[in-house]
């Protein structure tokens, strides 16, 4: 009864949710390790977010090395084939199937580290990776759900009638975009096919008190804030509409009327010479 207890125990299924954004993930698999195996969840789950450009490296399960016979890392990326890397320990022989990835590799030696290195991490790196070590005591897997991000390039223009647009471009997860003072707003995405998103918001303020506005972006990565002064429309600048068209008018006939004086004294001074 006892030993059936333990049993049912050992293959409880142990989820673990963690968001890591870093310049790079480590986990020190030497200094982790635990002698009582038994007390070990069998499969343990993690959810990963890494920054894009940056280092990784996944753990497998805290097992001193001496009790392990085989370490496999299964990699399923989208859209090819699963890949496999094993090292067993007593031939100590490393084999590879449908790895050809040559920024995903062991950390280390794997019979001195098991953790696997992803550097640098691209977009194509998501995915599910899973370390299974198989020991006397059974098998302990430890799988991550990896996740990259990306830092949007954020960018504030204004254009005109006191309307500015503000870009989050190419960034994943989509970030969120406010302004300050709040306007009348209109925010819109784009998809692309790598999974980012690019965010854009176009403002307008009608009230002419303002001058300048502040556009903030939220990101995984780190918020951003850019500001810029409006444009003025026709209205800031005092004269109606048919004013303006008013004023364009006369200097076109006054730019007519100097034309003319210049064409009859050139012309005057060519007959003279004659």
């Amino acid at each position: 009864m006892h030993t059936s207890q333990k049993t049912s125990a050992l293959r409880v299924l142990t989820f673990i949710i963690i968001i890591v954004l870093a310049s790079s993930t480590s986990c020190m698999h030497g200094k982790q390790t635990t002698q009582n195996i038994s007390a070990l969840p069998q499969e343990v789950n993690t959810s990963l977010t890494v920054l894009m450009g940056t280092k990784a490296e996944l753990c497998c399960s805290p097992i001193p090395l001496t009790n392990v016979v085989l370490i496999t890392w299964e990699i399923i990326l989208r859209d090819r084939p699963t890949c496999k890397i094993s090292y067993k320990e007593d031939t100590n022989e490393i084999t590879k199937n449908n790895c050809t990835d040559e920024r995903i590799t062991w950390a280390s030696r794997p019979d001195v580290n098991p953790e696997l290195q992803i550097h640098p991490v691209a977009l194509s790196h998501d995915g599910y990776y899973r370390c299974q070590m198989a020991t006397p005591y059974g098998n302990f897997d430890h799988g991550y759900r990896l996740q990259v991000s990306v830092c949007p390039e954020v960018t504030l223009s204004p254009v005109k009638n006191r309307t500015a647009v503000c870009k989050a471009v190419a960034g994943k997860p989509a970030a969120q975009v406010s302004w300050a003072p709040v306007g009348d707003c209109v925010t819109e995405q784009e998809h692309w096919d790598n999974g980012t998103v690019t965010v854009w918001s176009t403002c307008h303020w009608p009230d002419s008190n303002v001058s300048a506005v502040t556009c903030s972006v939220s990101h995984l990565c780190g918020n951003k804030s850019i500001s810029q002064r409006l444009l003025p429309d026709f209205r800031d600048l005092g004269y109606s509409v048919s004013s303006l068209l008013i004023i364009c008018y006369v200097k076109l006939c006054l730019f007519m009327v100097i034309l003319v004086i210049v064409g009859c004294i050139f012309f005057k001074n060519i007959d003279d010479c004659r």
